[in-house]
């Protein structure tokens, strides 16, 4: 099995947001639940260039796709 090449603080980091442990729980206490049928990357909370960087990042199944993937799963229901 490959190694993950980032982690979630990696993400939170390239996202521009606090990237400690506490950091993430606290994000994700503030943002969950997602809207049903919402998107992570049309979240409301999203700046238009990290919405973007999600967006893109989904569309070309790139390193972070795994990462994003998990912190939709984060603030899902």
């Amino acid at each position: 099995m490959e190694k993950a090449i980032h982690d979630l603080g990696d993400l939170f980091r390239q996202l521009g947001l606090p990237d400690t442990p506490a950091d993430i729980e606290r994000f994700v206490a503030t943002h969950r639940p997602l809207p049903r049928g919402t998107l992570l990357a049309d979240a409301a909370f999203w700046s238009p260039s990290q919405a973007q960087f999600l967006r893109e990042e989904m569309h070309d199944d790139a390193d972070w796709v795994e990462l994003v993937d998990t912190l939709a799963a984060m603030l899902g229901d």
